[in-house]
């Protein structure tokens, strides 16, 4: 568990009321337009449940690259920088089941980086497409090990080669879990106006709800924490680990969760499906898991306001063929 007095101190300011949002913001830099992504409340497959239950859901595919990940990489890259290990002459080096890549791919390109990726042969060649276009190079992985087969590999190029990579290691970076601290949670502290109840998120590198997690304790101790992950070993939810089965990343702290839930792919993919048919969010499939996990806690309150996170859009799936269901 992490030392609590290596805790940054929490900030967050209100959110603009709807009427006062500014207009489209001409930005110096790409990186100026990673964070403050929408909040969005689930309307209809959340119709079953009372008036004074509320679901909503960060629309993270609102961030440039088009993931959540853009949050950690450009922290991740930004704080190697300060502190000396990431310079010109590096390359930035990291395993990624998909999103972080792409994230890297566009935020370190757009600073001037060279990128180079560990990523599993059975990601979405969709995936593969974006980072052929965005100039990264990568390496392909074992399918069978997944996203540790990935982690593996990118640690033996990191100790082959020491003087030529910066290895991002967002596993175990806590500058990973630190920008979720600092921007995710207190975004979901001002949109809600402080009144978060539940925060339910997906285990992965478990940064997203680690940072979230501590920013929201911080803010009131009482709001609970649920954290979910595929129900077995061998799964179809991209970027989330089995976390009984896997390498544990080094920033999971197990016991900040208030409550643990196990998500299937085969209702991650349905509830997908109806995320695009019945609210027109063509999200991706971790998307979906998190909404069948915000519905199961939603489904046993009287009142409260649950988040979760949706963390890309649907285009990097659309060869999948669960959407023909």
């Amino acid at each position: 568990m992490t030392d609590t007095r290596l805790m940054p101190e929490l900030r967050f300011s209100p959110a603009p009321a709807a009427g006062d949002r500014p207009a489209a913001a001409r930005v110096n830099s790409l990186t100026d337009l990673v964070g403050n992504t929408p909040l969005i409340r689930l309307r209809r497959i959340a119709a079953h449940l009372p008036e004074t239950v509320e679901v909503y859901a960060k629309a993270e595919w609102y961030n440039p690259s088009g993931s959540v990940k853009d949050r950690p990489a450009l922290n991740i890259i930004r704080t190697a920088e300060a502190d000396g290990r990431l310079t010109p002459d590096k390359v930035v080096l990291d395993s990624t089941s998909g999103n972080m890549g792409i994230a890297y791919a566009t935020l370190a390109g757009a600073l001037g980086y060279q990128v180079r990726l560990v990523i599993p042969e059975n990601a979405s060649p969709e995936r593969f497409s974006i980072l052929r276009a965005l100039g990264a190079s990568f390496t392909l992985s074992s399918p069978l090990e997944g996203s540790d087969g990935a982690i593996r590999e990118a640690r033996r190029l990191a100790a082959a080669e020491p003087e030529r990579f910066f290895y991002a290691n967002q596993y175990n970076n806590p500058a990973n879990w630190q920008a979720h601290f600092h921007s995710t949670g207190p975004e979901i502290i001002a949109q809600t106006d402080g009144a978060v109840t539940h925060f339910v998120a997906g285990l992965g590198t478990s940064g997203t709800f680690t940072g979230v997690g501590r920013a929201l304790k911080a803010y009131h101790p009482g709001i609970q924490l649920i954290a979910f992950q595929p129900n077995a070993p061998f799964h179809g939810l991209e970027g989330l680990k089995h976390m009984p089965t896997a390498i544990k990343p080094g920033i999971y702290d197990q016991a900040l969760a208030d409550e643990n839930l196990a998500v299937s792919t085969e209702a991650a993919h349905l509830m997908t499906r109806r995320l695009a048919r019945e609210e027109g969010l063509f999200v991706g499939i971790s998307a979906g898991a998190a909404a069948v996990a915000a519905l199961q806690v939603a489904e046993t309150l009287t009142s409260g306001v649950v988040v979760t996170l949706f963390p890309d859009a649907g285009y990097k799936y659309v060869s999948e063929r669960f959407w023909n269901a």
